[in-house]
């Protein structure tokens, strides 16, 4: 079986989401010191960018490391706080200031951020789980609210 795999089968553990919390911070890092290039997934083939968004009440930018699917050529990113009750604070962050940036294979380039809805995010959260399956155990974990969706097209 492929690595990805495993670890996709591990990553739907709840033991998982409560390391997989504390792996952000070490994500972030590698991410800003890589500028994008490598993250704690890099060695399994899991696309990792860092997104830096407006702080809905701060105003300050947040940064965010984040599994990310290209679809459409744009990057797509889930708000699953693995299965977590709340939306993630980046996702409210985009909702309220679409335009932000990604860090993406030594790149940052500027992004504006759409939240899918109906048969376009049902279409783009199929291919996303095909990447990750673990996406949809986090759904099941979720299902007092709908998982958000965006899709970061490149300014």
């Amino acid at each position: 079986m492929e690595l990805r795999r495993v670890f996709a089968k591990v990553g739907t553990t709840k033991a998982f989401a409560a390391v997989g919390r504390a792996l952000v911070r070490v994500d972030e890092k590698l991410l800003r010191v890589t500028r994008g290039r490598f993250g704690v997934g890099s060695p399994i083939g899991l696309r990792t960018l860092l997104l830096t968004t407006t702080g809905r009440r701060s105003g300050q930018p947040r940064q965010v490391p984040l599994l990310y699917v290209e679809h459409d050529g744009a990057y797509v990113v889930i708000g699953s706080n693995w299965g977590g009750e709340q939306h993630p604070a980046w996702s409210a962050n985009l909702l309220a200031t679409p335009a932000a940036t990604a860090a993406i294979r030594g790149r940052t380039i500027p992004v504006t951020a759409q939240l899918l809805t109906g048969a376009e995010r049902q279409t783009t959260w199929d291919a996303v789980a095909a990447y990750w399956p673990a996406y949809n155990t986090y759904a099941t974990r979720a299902p007092h609210r709908e998982i958000r969706v965006f899709r970061l097209d490149p300014a």
